[in-house]
């Protein structure tokens, strides 16, 4: 195997284990982790979003949005709203009871993270995150 076919099986690898981890913590509290990134996107957009502006932002995306929102919408942690002047256009925002479900898991999400990456001291982590990011462009 070359260094280029070892790199990408190590990514893919390291990638499956760290969404293991965290699809197991998401799912005690009954999320996703496609929902999740949607409760994040929309708390960090501080206001209302179209669903293609939901899906770019993504970090793995859902070929059918609409059915992820219409489940996040039942549990009561998104509103939809058409909007007023394109009735065409579906504006999602996070409601309070996707911000406490949130608010509940920002402490867990960041311990689980540092259980992740201790094998790592602050320069690897540094390192690490500088070439994934002239990886990714």
């Amino acid at each position: 195997m070359d260094s280029d076919q070892e790199l990408y099986v190590l990514l893919q690898r390291a990638a499956d284990r760290l969404m293991q981890d965290m699809h197991l913590l998401l799912k005690g509290h009954g999320l996703s982790p496609q929902q999740y990134n949607v409760l994040r996107i929309l708390r960090g957009a501080k206001g209302r979003l179209n669903c293609t502006e939901i899906a770019h932002r993504m970090i793995n995306g859902d070929p059918d949005m609409t059915r992820l929102l219409d489940r996040m919408e039942s549990k009561g942690w998104i509103e939809r709203a058409r909007e007023a002047h394109d009735r065409r256009v579906v504006l999602a925002s996070i409601t309070g009871a996707g911000l406490e479900l949130l608010a509940g898991l920002d402490e867990p999400v960041k311990e689980s993270h540092q259980r992740q990456f201790a094998r790592l001291d602050a320069e690897k982590k540094a390192r690490m995150t500088e070439a994934l990011k002239l990886l990714l462009g």
